[in-house]
C-alpha cells in the first residue's frame, strides 16, 4: 500500500476548558492500509496527546471505537484510509449521547436502556438433565441479534432516541428479541408485555438507519416487528 498525506478534521470538546465545540485539523502521512483508529493513535501519539477516544481490541469486536467519519457512523477500526479520499476525513462523536471529551461520549443511558429489557436467558428454574438441546431452525433465527456487539453505532443513528431520550433504543429492542426468541428462555409474557408502548417496540419509525449502520450487518427493526407481531398475536412462541 502506498503512503499518502491524510488531512484529518477531528471534532474536539473539552467541557473543563472549552466553551464550544470545534473542529481541529492534523495533517500528517500514512500508509493507505491503516485504519481511521490507527490514524487517530498516531495524531495522538506524534501531534496532540491531550487526544481523547476509545478503543480496546483493534478488531471490530468490542465496538468500543464506534464514531462518525466523514458523516458515516462506524467502527474506527474497521475503516480503511484507503476506502476514504485524503483530501479532508472528518472524524465526529456518535450522535445522540452526551460528549464528555472530545470523541467520547457518555454510554450511560445507552446501558440503562439496555439493562431493562433483562438481557440475560431467564428459566423457570428447572435445568435439563443434560443440556438444552436446539435445532439449527431455532438458532438460526435468533443468530445475527446474538452478533450484536453493543457499540452504540444504531443508537446513534436512530431519530427516535434524537427525539425521545425514553425510547428503549434499536439495540435494546433487537436484543431482547434475541433473548424471547430463543427457544432456552423462559421469562413470563408479561415481560415482553412492559415493550409494549410508544418508548417500547411501537416507537419505531422503520426508517432503517439501524440497519445500514450495522458493523455486524444486524438488522435491529426486524427484530422490532417480531415484537409487535408478538405482541398483536398475543403470544411468542410458547409464551402467554
Amino acid at each position: 500500500m502506498a503512503v499518502k498525506e491524510y488531512s484529518f478534521l477531528v471534532f474536539r470538546f473539552d467541557p473543563e476548558i472549552d466553551q464550544e465545540p470545534h473542529f481541529e485539523p492534523f495533517r500528517l502521512k500514512l500508509d493507505e492500509s491503516q485504519s481511521v483508529l490507527g490514524a487517530l493513535m498516531e495524531i495522538q501519539d506524534s501531534l496532540d496527546p491531550s487526544l481523547a477516544f476509545r478503543y480496546s481490541c483493534r478488531g471490530a469486536v468490542c465496538g468500543s471505537c464506534a464514531m462518525a467519519v466523514n458523516g458515516s457512523l462506524s467502527l474506527a477500526c474497521k475503516t480503511l484510509l484507503s476506502a476514504l479520499p485524503p483530501e479532508v476525513i472528518t472524524v465526529e462523536p456518535l450522535p445522540n449521547l452526551e460528549i464528555q471529551k472530545d470523541l467520547v461520549v457518555d454510554m450511560e443511558p445507552f446501558w440503562e436502556v439496555y439493562e431493562k429489557i433483562q438481557p440475560w436467558l431467564q428459566t423457570d428454574g428447572r435445568s435439563p438433565e443434560k443440556e438444552y438441546q436446539v435445532s439449527e431452525e431455532e438458532r438460526s433465527r435468533i443468530d445475527q441479534y446474538v452478533n450484536c456487539i453493543l457499540c452504540a453505532s444504531c443508537y446513534g443513528a436512530c431519530p427516535v432516541v434524537g427525539r425521545d431520550p425514553e425510547y428503549l433504543g434499536p439495540a435494546a429492542l433487537a436484543k431482547l428479541y434475541r433473548f424471547v426468541g430463543d427457544v432456552r428462555d423462559r421469562r413470563a409474557y408479561s415481560l415482553l408485555q412492559e415493550v409494549d408502548r410508544q418508548q417500547g417496540v411501537w416507537g419505531c419509525d422503520t426508517v432503517y438507519r439501524c440497519i445500514d449502520v450495522c458493523p455486524k450487518e444486524v438488522r435491529p427493526t426486524d427484530g422490532i416487528a417480531a415484537l409487535r407481531r408478538a405482541l398483536a398475536i398475543g403470544k411468542f412462541g410458547g409464551k402467554r
